[in-house]
């Protein structure tokens, strides 16, 4: 089945299940990306700082998949804010394209005070063709705020740590008043919902495992989510979720595994 679309408010859009490639070294992201693909993934979501985007490169190099069929996810880091543009073009050479689909500013870093000036050069870019969407990544309201306050101009996604111990409940209805699409980073939470009874009991009621219910969450909720993996069989796993739903009253069962406390750092204080 087709993985289905997610449309931003620029009219673009990207598929809701993607594929990350976060901690894989870029000797083994080549092989991996291209097993993701063969798989059906279309949408491969990288970073500057993750150290692969020459592997991911490579993969789509090598593909006999139409460019226009791929949708590539790339990210800022934080020491690049004062110079966006280098950095950015740094990251299209690796990646050996003439555009990429998204760019994410990975983290607004409040302490240097410089994503304000970031977002104005992903604007230039944007206009220049070289960016199809604009985006971040980790940001809070106060820093969405900001941005759309100094610029009128709003993302059309914001990736944040979201899985079923940590909903983000409240930044979810922000971006949804805003129109900015929520992007799930680490949406398996590092498996610690998949232990938990709830999660174990719809898995065996779906005849699915603990992450396939995890995955379909995310679906229900309209979100974006990236799993990774480097093994094929957990690959296909991840994408065999279309076939089910999740009911009301069992999304309010996974409701209740809300918790306070991140697996990630706290972007008030990051960078």
């Amino acid at each position: 089945m087709k993985i289905p679309d997610i449309t931003f408010h620029d009219g673009r859009a990207m598929p809701q299940l993607g594929f990350g490639v976060w901690e894989i070294p870029n000797g083994q992201t080549r092989q991996v990306v291209e097993q993701a693909l063969a798989t059906g993934y279309r949408s491969i979501d990288t970073a500057a700082i993750y150290g692969n985007e020459s592997g991911v490169g490579e993969a789509l190099a090598a593909s006999v998949i139409p460019r226009s069929e791929m949708f590539i996810t790339t990210k800022l880091w934080n020491d690049q804010h004062h110079d966006a543009e280098k950095a950015f073009m740094e990251s299209l050479k690796k990646l050996r394209l003439d555009y990429v689909d998204l760019y994410l500013i990975h983290w607004p870093a409040p302490q240097q005070n410089l994503f304000v000036q970031a977002w104005k050069a992903l604007i230039k870019l944007q206009a220049q063709g070289l960016i199809r969407s604009i985006g971040v990544s980790n940001f809070t309201e106060s820093h969405l705020q900001r941005l759309m306050d100094e610029t009128g101009v709003k993302p059309v996604l914001n990736q944040i740590e979201l899985h079923p111990q940590f909903q983000q409940s409240r930044m979810r209805a922000f971006h949804h008043q805003h129109q900015i699409v929520t992007e799930s980073w680490s949406p398996l939470g590092k498996g610690a919902a998949m232990n938990q009874a709830v999660m174990v009991k719809l898995a065996a009621h779906h005849r699915k495992t603990p992450a396939q219910i995890v995955l379909r969450w995310h679906m229900a909720l309209g979100l974006v989510a990236i799993p990774k993996s480097v093994t094929p069989s957990r690959i296909r796993e991840n994408m065999d979720i279309f076939d089910f739903s999740l009911s009301k009253e069992e999304l309010a069962m996974i409701a209740t595994l809300d918790m306070p406390n991140r697996i990630g750092f706290d972007p008030e204080h990051f960078g």
